[in-house]
């Protein structure tokens, strides 16, 4: 009952920052650079004054933006994200028939991260202040400095150029095959998880270092518990909170991170519909992208929230 209550009161809280969200997605269509009327106008061969009219009506612009606001607030209530101005699909649509891709990268991206990130971090924890502990964290600093993007581009380009070799480009359905879908999806999520992995495996590390010098780690060992035991049961769980925090957060750094690792491995997901739709001024594709993507990093936090009383029963939801 608490568990609901809480659910439910999050839920209402979410409802300013939806449409706080809703209004900057309006407003920053508003004041970006380019007129869609102007390329439906070039591509019809039709640019005079009485077309540009109709046309202003035909997509709503001739509305003021409080308006066009209200107007866009009440679609998506409706679960109306609009159509496309160019090929006239349910906006809707075009992203689900894309999102799948998308979230094959992300989740395998998210578990290659997660698991590289806390077993480096630990081992580099349990051998503090050795050359191992020390080459990680080096290694963890590298990957922190340099952007998906140019890791992406440096794996895509430096093999062609040193040795002639280069990816595959071609994306095949996992229906098609199973095995050659795999081999395109596992290099961008490789590339997307190093900075997730390296991220998680700092926090990791700093975390079970302070877990592993708690008085309950000390009673464990002389106690005679295996050391793996105590690691796994007594220390990990405990240092869990912040690095599930941490996790919940890098989901829309992978996001983000997805709309340019997608283009540049040419996965046609959901952040390379993105582009081309910039590209072409589709707004209402880059309005249900942008709202679509920010209440899934909603929900994700609200999960992560009701995490916590899982991993530490001292945790309740008030």
């Amino acid at each position: 009952m608490l568990v609901a209550t809480y659910v439910l009161r999050r839920l209402v809280g979410l409802l300013p920052s939806v449409l706080l969200l809703l209004f900057i997605v309006v407003f920053l269509i508003e004041i970006i650079p380019g007129d869609i009327i102007d390329l439906m106008l070039e591509e019809k061969s039709s640019n005079n004054p009485e077309n540009r009219l109709i046309l202003q009506k035909e997509l709503g612009l001739d509305k003021s933006l409080p308006i066009r606001y209200l107007i866009y607030v009440a679609d998506v209530a409706r679960g109306d994200f609009g159509e496309s101005l160019w090929t006239k699909r349910s906006v809707s649509e075009m992203i689900i028939g894309r999102v799948g891709v998308t979230m094959e990268i992300g989740v395998l991206s998210i578990i290659i991260g997660a698991i590289a990130g806390l077993i480096i971090g630990v081992i580099s924890a349990v051998r503090q202040d050795s050359f191992l502990d020390y080459f990680l964290r080096s290694i963890a600093t590298l990957g922190n400095s340099v952007p998906n993007f140019a890791i992406a581009t440096g794996v895509v380009v430096l093999p062609a150029l040193w040795w002639g070799i280069s990816p595959n480009m071609r994306y095949v359905n996992w229906n098609e095959d199973p095995i050659a879908h795999f081999k395109i999806i596992i290099l961008p999520s490789i590339v997307l998880s190093l900075g997730l992995a390296t991220t998680l495996m700092r926090l990791a590390r700093t975390t079970m270092l302070e877990v592993l010098r708690q008085d309950y780690i000390r009673t464990a060992r002389a106690k005679g518990l295996k050391e793996s035991r105590v690691l796994v049961q007594h220390a990990m769980k405990n240092a869990m909170i912040p690095v599930v925090t941490l996790l919940g957060l890098q989901i829309a750094f992978l996001l983000s991170g997805s709309v340019i690792t997608e283009a540049v491995f040419a996965i046609p997901g959901v952040g390379r519909l993105l582009i081309s739709s910039i590209g072409s001024r589709d707004y209402p594709v880059v309005q249900g992208i942008v709202v679509m993507i920010a209440l899934f990093v909603m929900a994700t936090n609200l999960v992560i929230d009701l995490s916590y009383a899982w991993l530490d029963p001292r945790i309740k939801f008030t």
